[in-house]
């Protein structure tokens, strides 16, 4: 009874001792609006309780995208990216003029029906890296290279011409001296040898030095990936986890590419491979045929598609993608061996093995009624498998401050964090709003604010970033996503917020918040969520206060989530978002030592009473 009325007085006297109110007089302008009464501006500072919590694996199959390389962190270790894919094939295909068997065997009514000799020339695996386009002011330069991206009149390289100029002349608004032959633009009358096609490229979703050289290892894939879970019953699909390394479990048996390379980031150009006859005054050969945007690209051991693609033409292997898969299972892509640290986020969706062969054709040299100058030549042509199907990234962290453990462990014994180690796919905070010292509510402060009549006219949830450890700027991430941890679900304040971004897609929903802030140093400070509509229906509407989540965010706009488990192997789940980001920060929890009780997080309301 004692320690019931001590805690009661406790309460009293924080809600004293926290509320600051002023009066303000509200006038008649028409009508009889609030003739009678008066409104009291107030502001509130509400406890907020913070645990650790970590997950041991997140499925990573089937992401928007696929990570690749390795970063090292000061706090969260070495952290490494594979990545696993089937193939995809188009249903039954045929390669060179004819089906094997049924149309290259030779007929006596028709000559050109011939043995093709399928040879593969040369396989590529490609996959286009992330690269951001957005002209902000359409004069013909991206952002990332316009000297003034808000202004089409802005001249990026200091000749006498504006970008919008040398656009609409079809000249390179980034280089005075657009065909290289010693004359500045804006002086020269013939521009000829600049193609104006030729697109510069914004390299996005790279992290670390792009320059950095590394091994690259491909390997086929041994492991049958299932569509559906056979201990289900093939009933459910079948999940596959980031701590799933196919590589080291021996599920490969031929190393397709095995070497050392260094990114491209320019346009990739292709000429011609043929002059056409009918252009005496043009060569083809020394035209642009195909323009690709940048991307990883590597050859591939052509022996290995000969045998298990050329072929099998006409087989049943061959028949469906199903048959494909059962026969031809995938590839390994991995790195090792980095001379700086370099971590990639690949567009898998368009990425491709590209296989160029070449076949004997029968030529009958424009005459079809004579035979004699008939021929045999060698064509080419090119077949493209997707990397498609099931897709699945191996995430692995190791060399992390072992003092994360500990704070898990502390906090599933229900002791508050001092401090939060937020990392994509790894760790995570749990946040507990209107928390009591014990742990758990503070339902007596939450009852008195229900009793109030007053409305809420905002709430902001304030992470505060601990200086000790967050000493790199380019290792924080510029996001982090707060959500409901108990049901897996965005909160109704980031569902509402239609705010939209120039600068990037996961600057958007600036409203709702969880942008990193700088401090005049230029150095990262805190993350604020104004989570108003949430706090509002805790307080007004009787909703439960569900503890949140928090966690790193790589796209603000994905609300999807997934199956994870947490390191009691527990199924929980987990913002997809949230495994596309390899970088982390040490947030200042709601226990922090003496020296920095200031920083620590703590929500405010301001609300409005009648």
């Amino acid at each position: 009874m004692v320690r019931t009325a001590s805690v009661t007085s406790l309460a009293i006297l924080f809600l004293v001792t926290l509320l600051h109110s002023c009066e303000k007089d509200f006038h008649q302008v028409s009508g009889r609006l609030f003739e009678s009464e008066m409104l009291q501006s107030q502001s509130l500072i509400v406890p907020v309780n913070t645990f650790q919590e970590g997950v041991s694996a997140v499925e990573s199959s089937a992401l928007p995208l696929a990570q690749l390389g390795q970063i090292n962190h000061p706090v969260f270790g070495n952290s490494q990216a594979k990545i696993v894919s089937q193939l995809s094939i188009s249903t039954d295909p045929f390669f060179g003029n004819f089906r094997q068997l049924i149309e290259e065997n030779p007929n006596e009514d028709n000559a050109s029906q011939i043995p093709e000799n399928e040879k593969v020339k040369a396989v590529y695996l490609e996959i286009p890296f992330f690269t951001n386009q957005l002209d902000s002011d359409n004069d013909g330069v991206v952002d990332a290279f316009d000297v003034d991206p808000n202004d089409p009149n802005s001249n990026s390289d200091s000749d006498n011409l504006t970008d919008l100029e040398e656009s609409r002349a079809n000249l390179n608004p980034l280089n005075p001296d657009s065909d290289g032959d010693g004359i500045l633009d804006h002086e020269d009358d013939d521009n000829a040898g600049y193609d104006s096609e030729d697109s510069v490229y914004e390299i996005d979703s790279l992290y670390g030095n792009p320059e950095a050289r590394f091994n690259l290892k491909v390997t086929n894939l041994t492991y049958y990936l299932n569509t559906l879970d056979p201990t289900l019953n093939f009933e459910k699909d079948q999940l596959y986890y980031s701590n799933q390394d196919f590589y080291e479990d021996g599920f490969y048996d031929q190393v397709l590419f095995d070497d050392q390379i260094e990114l491209n980031f320019d346009e990739l150009r292709f000429l011609y491979k043929e002059d056409d006859p009918e252009t005496e005054d043009v060569d083809e050969t020394t035209q642009i045929e195909t323009r690709l945007s940048p991307r990883l690209r590597v050859p591939l051991e052509a022996s290995f598609f000969q045998e298990h693609v050329l072929d099998k033409e006409g087989d049943p292997v061959l028949a469906n993608n199903s048959n494909f898969n059962e026969y031809v299972r995938g590839i390994i892509i991995q790195t090792d061996q980095f001379t700086e640290d370099l971590y990639m986020l690949l567009d898998i969706s368009n990425g491709a093995i590209k296989m160029e062969y070449t076949f004997d054709e029968y030529d009958t040299n424009g005459t079809v009624d004579n035979a004699d100058d008939d021929s045999i030549i060698t064509s080419e042509k090119t077949f493209e498998i997707a990397l498609d199907g099931i897709q699945v990234n191996t995430l692995k962290n190791s060399r992390f401050d072992a003092t994360i453990a500990q704070r898990i462990a502390l906090s599933e014994s229900g002791q508050q964090a001092d401090k939060l180690f937020i990392k994509s796919g790894q760790w995570h905070g749990r946040v507990r709003l209107f928390g009591a010292e014990s742990g758990g509510i503070n339902t007596i402060l939450l009852d008195s604010l229900r009793n109030q009549n007053q409305l809420i006219n905002e709430a902001k949830l304030s992470f505060y970033v601990d200086a000790n450890y967050n000493t790199n700027a380019d290792l924080v991430p510029p996001r982090l996503y707060l959500y409901d941890l108990q049901n897996g679900n965005s909160l109704l304040d980031q569902n509402t917020d239609n705010s939209e971004s120039l600068t990037g897609t996961n600057l958007s929903k600036s409203r709702y918040g969880g942008i990193l802030e700088l401090n005049e140093s230029n150095k990262p400070y805190r993350y604020v969520f104004k989570i108003t509509e949430h706090i509002s229906n805790i307080i007004r509407s009787d909703s439960t206060n569900i503890d949140l989540g928090i966690v790193v965010s790589a796209d603000i706009n994905d609300v999807s989530f997934r199956a994870t488990k947490n390191e009691n192997q527990t199924k929980i789940k987990y913002p997809t978002s949230s495994l596309l980001n390899p970088l982390g920060v040490v947030l200042i929890g709601s226990k922090p030592e003496a020296n920095q009780e200031d920083k620590k997080v703590q929500l405010e309301l301001l609300f409005t009473k009648f």
